[in-house]
């Protein structure tokens, strides 16, 4: 396609010479004489000429208005009363070269040959980063930040291999979107994809539901049942919600890990899987370690590839994109007119706290929609909870003076100890802790013996 040049001249015999020359060099041109008339037709020009002196708007305004307008378009200024000085300023307020009057013809053309070269090789690039952008989207998981796209970049590199992964973070970041990243685009991507809300399962189902069960093994059991793991076999488990897991489990899931093998609940044959685990936690399972709530050597076999998923409240920027996302899905989806969210909404969404994350954005997107009646959302159209963030404490001395936090809990420690005798179970019990949690702490002060 023929480029087109937008040529301002107020002197009319040097716009038309300009003109000609350009065509002859197969450009389409524009022209104008003054600054406003330039900006009517500014938008379809892929290179600008422009004089420095114009009538009404001086050249260096004029670029101003460009610039704001069609940030991309590179402009060529032309003047007569040239300096080192008119030429810096100009390149400062963003021209792309500089012509001299009077300049010879030959020279006019090489450039603007430059100029649009430079501007070709200036979109290639914003193609090429606007490509690793779209590498980085992975089915409806969005987000801009920094933070996201090394979650991406993570994905990319850990969903090929059987890693086992561990998703950390809080409620509704959208932790069950990056384990379905992971398995679909890993080598398993056409085998099944489990999941297992571990906390949705009663303690005493547990083990049947993910192990399965032969007939006879427990009242009820007429038939044998394969368990979720044997479901999934050559496949992906995503076991949500990994800290509810009891104990009595936790040593089952070990041996899954570690030796890819189990039982049925009721049979003494041992059953060989193929499986690749992505765990998720909201909760902190190194605190769990110490109350003696989860096993250790689990711990670690999960811990593989460690992905923490920040908060909301940590990347605003990303919640202009997942806000009009979810405009643009939820919509159509509940017959409502709304096409975009005014500057005014958008801030109002980005001022509050999230304690809810991706998930709570997603429903007071379709809140406010539902009970919308204009084609924008408002600042008065959101429709938002009270705020819950954190607030903070008016005294921030709340140690003793003088005691570290660690020095403070072993002196409590050592007052419980003291208080029940040396009773190791009764101190526990006065702490609030289990038996295995104070010996834990014993042992990092060295009392434990």
């Amino acid at each position: 396609m023929k480029k087109r040049i937008l040529v301002v001249e107020d002197e009319e015999k040097l716009r038309r010479v300009i003109e000609l020359q350009l065509v002859s060099g197969g450009f389409d041109v524009d022209k104008a004489a003054t600054a406003e008339e330039a900006l009517k037709v500014v938008d379809r020009a892929d290179l600008v000429l422009t004089d420095l002196r114009l009538p009404s708007m001086d050249g260096l305004a004029f670029l101003g208005v460009i610039r704001r307008q069609n940030a991309h378009v590179p402009v060529i200024m032309m003047t007569a009363f040239g300096s080192v000085e008119t030429a810096v300023e100009a390149m400062k307020a963003g021209a792309t070269d500089f012509l001299l009057k009077p300049f010879g013809l030959d020279h006019l053309m090489q450039v603007v040959s430059k100029a649009l070269e430079v501007r070709a090789l200036r979109e290639e690039n914003r193609e090429l980063k606007a490509e690793l952008g779209r590498r980085y989207e992975f089915d409806n998981i969005i987000g801009r930040s920094p933070a996201m796209q090394e979650i991406f970049a993570s994905i990319e590199r850990v969903a090929p291999t059987r890693a086992t992964v561990l998703l950390a973070g809080e409620s509704g970041v959208g932790k069950d979107l990056i384990a379905r990243a992971i398995h679909f685009h890993s080598p398993r991507r056409d085998r099944p994809l489990v999941k297992i809300n571990c906390s949705a399962l009663p303690e005493n189902l547990m083990e049947s539901e993910l192990f399965g069960y032969e007939k006879g093994a427990f009242t009820g059991a007429q038939t044998s049942k394969p368990g979720k793991f044997e479901q999934a076999d050559t496949g992906t488990v995503f076991l949500d919600e990994i800290g509810d897991v009891p104990a009595a489990v936790q040593v089952k899931l070990l041996r899954i890990l570690q030796e890819r093998e189990f039982e049925r609940l009721g049979s003494n044959v041992t059953r060989r899987i193929d499986v690749r685990v992505v765990a998720a936690t909201n909760q902190d399972l190194r605190a769990a370690l110490e109350q003696g709530t989860f096993r250790e050597d689990l711990y670690y076999r999960l811990n593989v590839v460690p992905l923490n998923i920040p908060p909301l409240r940590e990347r605003k920027q990303d919640i202009p994109f997942l806000a009009n996302h979810f405009v643009h899905k939820l919509a159509p989806e509940n017959g409502c007119q709304v096409e975009r969210i005014t500057d005014a909404g958008m801030e109002k969404l980005i001022a509050y706290y999230w304690p809810g994350n991706v998930r709570e954005l997603e429903n007071v997107i379709e809140r406010s929609l539902v009970m919308s009646t204009g084609t924008a959302l408002d600042a008065a159209d959101i429709k938002l909870e009270a705020d819950r963030r954190p607030r903070p404490q008016a005294d921030t001395h709340f140690l003793p003076e003088g005691l570290t936090l660690d020095a403070y809990e072993q002196e409590i420690i050592r007052e419980a100890l003291r208080r029940a005798d040396g009773n190791k179970s009764h101190a526990a019990r006065l702490l609030g802790l289990t038996r295995n949690a104070l010996r834990y702490r014993l042992t990092q002060m060295g009392l434990e013996a």
